[in-house]
């Protein structure tokens, strides 16, 4: 894995687990030579991400729509800013420049990038790892609502295990990098999204 996609929120919550989280994964993947590409902002824990990981000597890319550079919430001080116009487009360049996607804490937003790598992957758009860093719980209720999609139905067989889980960076890393791609619904291209 060269690069990996991060998502996580904009906010800074009051408890320090989280920012904290933020620093090891940005510091982290610098270390192992894995360059960062995420929502470009500099506030919260999009900010903690790829400030650890410029302060350890990694590449970091940002993706930020005009509206929010507009809004005065993107940093300037990355590898590389990449302002697009669309918040749909800022998705479909985080796939074209990552090799993987590893989501920890965040909000609405995070979640919708999160879904969308997975519904992407069950339709053969990309075939990469769908990471998911489950700190402190935070995460608890997703794993189990994914678990009773399959087993409802909603969720074929085949990608009952598109989502990748660890409490741990180290073993969500690990995991990621032995996955295996599931077979997907069809396979589509950038044209058909």
């Amino acid at each position: 894995m060269k690069r990996l996609a991060v998502y996580c929120g904009s906010a800074t919550p009051a408890d320090p687990v989280y920012i904290q989280t933020a620093r090891e994964v940005g510091a982290t993947l610098a270390e192992r030579g894995i360059g960062v590409v995420y929502g470009g902002g500099k506030l919260g824990l999009m900010g903690a991400v790829a400030d650890a990981a410029l302060e350890a000597g990694g590449e970091v890319i940002g993706i930020i729509p005009q509206a929010l550079v507009d809004a005065e919430v993107a940093h300037q001080g990355l590898t590389e800013l990449h302002v697009v116009e669309t918040m749909h487009e800022r998705k479909a360049r985080f796939t074209e420049l990552s090799d993987g996607f590893v989501t920890i804490p965040g909000g609405t937003g995070t979640m919708d990038e999160l879904w969308e790598a997975m519904s992407w992957a069950q339709l053969g758009y990309h075939a990469d790892p769908v990471g998911l860093l489950n700190v402190a719980g935070y995460y608890d209720h997703l794993i189990a609502f994914v678990a009773k999609m399959g087993e409802v139905g909603f969720l074929r067989p085949q990608h009952q295990g598109l989502l990748i889980v660890d409490e741990t960076l180290d073993g969500l890393l690990a995991e990621m990098a032995a996955h295996e791609p599931a077979t997907p619904i069809v396979r589509m291209t950038r044209a058909d999204l």
